[in-house]
């Protein structure tokens, strides 16, 4: 096997201007593809080899789509066409602002201009127990770890006499009812009425429970208080359990208590409560603002011109974002883009202009045929015609010609059969403290 001193980035030297991109997702690869074939070397770091559409991620979780459905390689999207254009799958872990200078696993990298893209990941909150115990969904592992452990749990559940024990593996607690959460107790609900009773007909699954917990007096915060309650009645409908103004205070893997003393036995919780910035060591704490990089309007990072952040991980105060853009895909294309134009200016000696967003509007589907949208003008759309926009928007923002006729094609037939994917135990997933599932797992190996 291979040394990490053996490796290095390998990156050849070029006469055109240097920009280092940090991070694969939407902000990077749009500022990517809008700089290539122009006056600089583009140089995108990511710790995974593929962007991924992180709306969808549900889907993969409940066995709706493929991982492949919802990724796309990155060296696919950037072909030789993109001349100049180098790629490496390694984390940065510094970076060195006064001399120009960012450092990976496998070496360092001088830069004329960096962005940084990096995103968010899952905030815990500090609470350490949490984090080992629960099931977060962020990346494609996460959602590939998650779908093992539903389908073994109903699995197990199959197999036991004990009641107990059988109620524990069918109740699963998700926490966080922002879109993530909401309809990824939509899509277990259906799932627990349209499918499972058909793949285990001699088990109840009217006993199967999902929780759907949040911290705030309303599901959906970020939306409107009319897609809140549309929600929320939607959720009561198909036999979700809310329970709002309630903060988790512990979880053992087993038993989860809340804040106030309540217990659930449950062998699955979700967690899905909130992110936090990815941030890079190197820049002053100055820069920082609640796990964001402070802005200008320039999307450059507060007392730098050549370093800026874009997307999830920036943080430009407006008059009407006080506190920041919201945390989805639409900011970080557009400052990607915006990015890209400015870059382009600043090589050539013009003023930059300012990022202003438009807001298209937010979308959150239930299920079939259920969805809530927020759109421009004051608009609220529920039901049918939200569920259509929600589709389209989805199929439309997927990276690949590929991606969008096997996710359209997955949709069309499940919503004539209400069938799901192939739900195959791929790579089971037991925690290392259980040593009862892991003699199991080797013994059938063997």
């Amino acid at each position: 096997m291979l040394d990490l001193q053996e490796l290095s980035l390998n990156i050849p030297d070029s006469t055109k201007a240097r920009v280092v991109i940090v991070g694969g997702g939407f902000g990077g690869i749009n500022l990517a593809k809008k700089l290539s074939n122009t006056h600089f070397q583009v140089v995108l770091f990511d710790r995974q080899n593929y962007h991924g559409f992180w709306p969808l991620l549900y889907q993969v979780a409940t066995a709706g789509l493929e991982p492949d459905a919802i990724a796309e390689p990155l060296r696919k999207m950037f072909d030789e066409e993109y001349e100049d254009f180098h790629f490496r799958p390694v984390r940065v872990t510094y970076i060195d602002p006064k001399n120009k200078m960012i450092s990976t696993l496998v070496g360092d990298l001088s830069y004329d201009y960096l962005i940084i893209a990096t995103g968010t990941k899952t905030n815990y909150f500090g609470n350490e127990q949490i984090k080992h115990f629960s099931f977060p969904l962020k990346r494609l592992p996460d959602a590939l770890n998650l779908r093992s452990q539903l389908l073994q749990s109903f699995e197990q559940a199959n197999m036991t006499k004990d009641e107990t024990i059988r109620q524990s593996l069918l109740n699963v607690v998700i926490v966080g009812a922002g879109p993530t959460g909401v309809e990824l107790a939509g899509s277990l609900a259906e799932m627990r009425k349209h499918v499972l009773p058909g793949d285990y007909p001699g088990m109840n699954f009217k006993t199967m429970n999902i929780y759907l917990v949040e911290g705030l007096e309303r599901v959906l915060p970020p939306m409107s208080p009319e897609a809140s309650r549309s929600t929320q009645k939607n959720l009561e409908k198909m036999g979700i359990i809310i329970k709002l103004k309630t903060m988790v205070e512990s979880y053992d893997g087993e038993v989860v208590t809340f804040k106030g003393g309540e217990q659930i036995k449950t062998r699955t919780l979700i967690w899905a409560a909130g992110v936090m910035g990815s941030t890079i060591e190197g820049l002053p704490d100055a820069t920082i603002e609640k796990g964001r990089y402070l802005v200008n309007e320039f999307n450059q990072v507060q007392g730098f011109s050549d370093i800026f952040a874009i997307g999830d991980i920036a943080l430009m105060k407006t008059e009407k974002y006080p506190k920041g853009h919201p945390g989805v895909a639409q900011p970080a294309i557009q400052q990607g883009v915006h990015l890209a134009k400015n870059l382009k200016r600043m090589h050539e000696g013009e003023a930059l202009k300012p990022f202003e967003y438009f807001d298209k509007g937010s979308l959150a589907i239930i299920g079939r045929s259920r969805a809530v949208a927020d759109l421009p003008g004051n608009l609220h759309l529920s039901g049918f015609v939200a569920w259509v926009a929600w589709l389209f928007v989805h199929i439309y923002y997927l990276i690949g010609f590929r991606n969008k006729l096997v996710v359209l094609s997955n949709w069309i037939y499940r919503f004539f059969t209400y069938e799901r994917g192939t739900r195959i135990i791929i790579r089971p997933f037991y925690r290392k403290e259980d040593r009862v599932a892991e003699e199991f797992m080797e013994k059938q190996a063997e």
